[in-house]
């Protein structure tokens, strides 16, 4: 082993062999996509060993030290002193962040007073108190049911990390069964202290079931994946109708207080203030919720006073409407209406999903604790008012909320609703920013610009075309629709959709990571499912009235994503297909067969494993090839963060006179990627030095280990083993020993030394000093980025279809994304582009 790096070797060299702990190892040290690679680097110097000491170096295997593959050497040595569970917030900090989700979460939630009752009661008239009581004890429990059950005390503690979202539930998933269909997860993934949960015990081989049956079967995992992208286009069409519904809802209000308001002048204000809401995102979530957090604070205590004052000045048995028997009197009196209104009922819960989806914004105490404290009870309050206020006013229904105000104050509830119209669009849209993040950390959407707005939240984000792309959306469905009813009979479809997806992806980490005892896993479903299925089918029956709308913008972005991962996943395999074979770079030499000249060169590329077609073009198109050559590779893990010290792997490819290496970059969806290319620059050659620096140690350290082991061998060949003496070989290396001041090795019991005090060290080695100012010339000659330029094609023999999405539906999308290099900000003379052709 001259180079003692992990070196890849041509798969025809390679033999598994029986270790100790039962897995397996490559004899000649080549690198593994498993746990056991790192156990097996020096397999490939036992050949170099001779037949009489060989036994006692393959024995002195199950005693080396693990090599450290990190580019952070430094922090690996403190592994696990780092936190990466959230920290506790203080009481303070939780109220402080609960106030804020106010003015981020609850808009939407907080608005629908505006616009419920019109809505249901448009579908079944008022003819006694039993409707009213029937819709409001309907309004009360699908409230208590679906975001306070369910969201609050369940889907809440299904959080990735601290992420939510349909995206965050399939990432969780992903860890615990191998459904991506990207086939980049390598095990030693799986080492990242964030990356793995506690499993409880119970019900464990009931998960693994699951867990092979759901990795065996490719219809299992393109139908979860189908799942999750559904429900995250649902919430990207729902985010497009709530800003309209909001705003038109508020600012109607006007038509019956001012004369001569007309339905122009409705469209036109709502214009202006869509085009006010969408104008203040680019300063940032914390910075809107801090902003508007008051201002629903002030609407929530807005609609409990009021109330309040209509409960007791109209009708105070309203309160009979706990009782859900008024929800069988309601259904048997009105028979197919009550139904229909169902569709207007749920628009008492849009905006449910945002809690969950928004939960990388806040904590999931803070949600928690502003929806109990506040929103939910000054909900009920604000429904029971109406209602008591359509006891003596039936008439009422189309303006209840406005009607329902006492005349004084409704000039100051008016201006609060408009705000809080415009806020409440805010839950949507932080919710698609966070879906379309994770989508395209996950490699389910194009790449386009991402802006951090926050220094100490990362989820915290503003995406421009997105936030344009709404805009103009909105401002067009308010120009053609010019009517709230016409507007809520499209909404509340996507809103349903969403939760009965987010009802299947929890039932499933219920099976398979939380382990939950099977009688509340069917209950789970059962209870939620079918409530969330009914309220579906009233709603499907408005598609012909505007219900069409939310389903064609979620189609569009379903289509774009299943293509962009479809078309990613094609490219990957072509890829790995492409690979090119180590046995030709080493027939080249370590010239390469060109020109070596002082330079790093970063070859991109995404494959894990192996050299990329790419480097082969390389070397046939340039006429010199860098000295140093990295080949460097993005991967996002399906965790929401990776720290820092656990976040690079660092390998050798080839021997050492190559100077070849793999540097693989593990980013969570959470993370953020704004370093400039100085930056990454200095950490790679920083991070480089330190892994060839620990490679040399390790080899000094196996070289002088394994001549003390042979001295010894070839004092007491003639000794049988004792029973004690095998058992201290299966002790790992160094575990019982420590390092004195004399740089000896002395065992605890106080031993002889085992390696003399004269042995070189690794900084003493001529071979590290040599390699480490070849880094050193190379960098003072500068980095070139070298890329491919790639063009994915659809072979000749496939079908139509496939032909069609990929040349020209994935192509498309893939000229107009965001380029990978605009990321680190690289100058274009240092980059180096090379056509490639991917047949896929």
């Amino acid at each position: 082993m001259d180079d003692g790096g992990i070196q890849e070797e041509p798969p025809s060299a390679r033999f598994l062999t029986p270790t100790r702990s039962g897995g397996s190892r490559w004899v000649d040290g080549s690198e593994v996509d498993s746990l056991e690679e790192d156990r097996s680097v020096g397999d490939a110097a036992a050949a170099a060993v001779s037949r009489a000491s060989s036994g006692a170096f393959r024995r002195r295997l199950g005693k080396r030290p693990r090599r450290v593959d990190s580019l952070d050497v430094e922090a690996m040595n403190v592994r696990g002193a780092h936190g990466h569970s959230d920290k506790k917030l203080s009481l303070l900090s939780t109220a402080a962040m609960a106030f804020q989700t106010l003015g981020v979460v609850y808009g939407d939630m907080g608005t629908s007073p505006l616009y419920v009752f019109s809505d249901v009661f448009s579908k079944v008239p008022i003819k006694s108190e039993v409707e009213i009581l029937g819709a409001l004890s309907l309004v009360m429990y699908t409230i208590a049911l679906i975001p306070f059950a369910k969201y609050v005390f369940i889907v809440l503690k299904a959080n990735d990390n601290g992420e939510g979202g349909t995206f965050a539930l399939y990432s969780l998933i992903c860890r615990y069964a191998k459904v991506s269909l990207l086939p980049n997860q390598q095990r030693v993934d799986e080492q990242i202290s964030s990356f793995r949960l506690k499993l409880p015990t119970p019900e464990l081989e009931r998960a693994m079931c699951v867990k092979d049956y759901l990795e065996k079967k490719p219809l299992f995992k393109n139908t979860l994946l189908f799942l999750v992208l559904m429900g995250t286009s649902m919430v990207i069409g729902d985010g497009i109708l709530t800003p309209s519904m909001s705003v038109m809802s508020a600012v109607s209000g006007l038509q019956g207080q001012v004369p001569g308001f007309d339905t122009d002048a409705v469209v036109v204000i709502s214009i202006f203030v869509l085009l006010l809401l969408f104008s203040v995102q680019r300063f940032g979530t914390g910075k809107v919720g801090f902003m508007f957090a008051p201002i629903l604070a002030l609407w929530f205590l807005n609609l409990g006073s009021i109330g309040i004052y209509n409960i007791i000045k109209y009708d105070i048995s309203v309160v009979k409407a706990f009782n859900p028997v008024y929800i069988y009197l309601f259904f048997k009196i009105n028979g197919i209406k009550a139904w229909s209104a169902l569709g207007g009922c749920v628009l008492c819960i849009t905006g449910a999903e945002a809690m969950f989806a928004d939960l990388g914004h806040f904590s999931v105490k803070s949600i928690q604790v502003a929806f109990t404290a506040v929103v939910f009870p000054c909900l009920l309050i604000a429904y029971m008012g109406q209602a008591a206020f359509l006891m003596k006013n039936p008439l009422a229904v189309e303006r209840i909320f406005y009607d329902s105000v006492p005349k004084a104050l409704f000039w100051p509830v008016f201006v609060i609703a408009t705000l809080a119209a415009m806020i409440a669009s805010q839950a949507m849209i932080s919710a698609t920013f966070s879906c379309i993040k994770q989508a395209m950390a996950l490699g389910c959407f194009p790449r386009i610009k991402v802006i951090h707005t926050s220094k100490r939240v990362m989820g915290q984000i503003y995406i421009p075309v997105m936030n344009w792309f709404l805009m103009v959306m909105c401002i067009i469905i308010v120009a053609t629709f010019r009517s709230t009813n016409d507007i809520a009979n499209a909404y509340g479809i996507a809103e349903v959709g969403v939760m009965m997806v987010s009802t299947a992806l929890v039932t499933l980490v219920m099976l398979l990571i939380w382990q939950t005892n099977l009688f509340l896993v069917v209950c789970f479903p059962i209870l939620f499912g079918v409530v969330e299925f009914v309220y579906l089918t009233a709603v499907l029956s408005k598609i012909q009235e505007g219900g069409w709308l939310p389903l064609a913008f979620s189609s569009l972005f379903l289509c774009i994503m299943y293509t962009w991962n479809y078309g990613s996943v094609l490219k990957y395999q072509s890829e790995m297909r492409g690979k090119i074979s180590l046995d030709f770079i080493l027939d080249l030499g370590a010239t390469l067969g060109t020109v070596r000249v002082p330079g790093i060169g970063l070859v991109y590329n995404e494959l894990v494993q192996g050299i990329p077609s790419i480097f082969g073009q390389l070397l046939v198109t340039l006429p010199a090839m860098h000295s140093t050559i990295v080949f460097v590779c993005i991967k996002y893990v399906p965790i929401p963060s990776v720290p820092l010290e656990e976040r690079f792997l660092f390998r050798r490819v080839g021997q050492k006179d190559y100077h070849m290496f793999r540097c693989v970059a593990r980013y969570g969806y959470k993370d953020v990627r704004k370093e400039d290319h100085g930056f990454f620059e200095q950490l790679l050659v920083e991070s480089l030095e330190k892994f060839l620096r620990r490679e040399a140690q390790e080899i000094a350290l196996e070289a002088n280990t394994m001549e003390a082991e042979r001295d010894d061998v070839s004092v007491v060949s003639d000794v049988p083993p004792s029973p004690a003496g095998a058992g201290d070989l299966r002790v790992p290396l160094l575990s019982d020993q420590r390092l004195v001041d004399d740089n000896r090795i002395v065992t605890s019991e106080g031993s002889a030394p085992l390696l003399p005090s004269s042995s070189m060290s690794a900084e003493e080695d001529p071979g590290l000093e040599y390699e480490l100012a070849t880094l050193r010339e190379a960098m003072a000659s500068g980095f070139t980025y070298l890329l491919a330029h790639g063009d994915v094609r659809a072979r000749k023999e496939s079908f139509f279809t496939k032909k069609f999405i990929i040349n020209y539906f994935y192509a498309f999308l893939r000229r107009n994304c965001r380029a990978g290099t605009a990321t680190l900000k690289v100058p274009h003379s240092n980059i180096m582009r090379v056509g490639m052709t991917y047949m896929v």
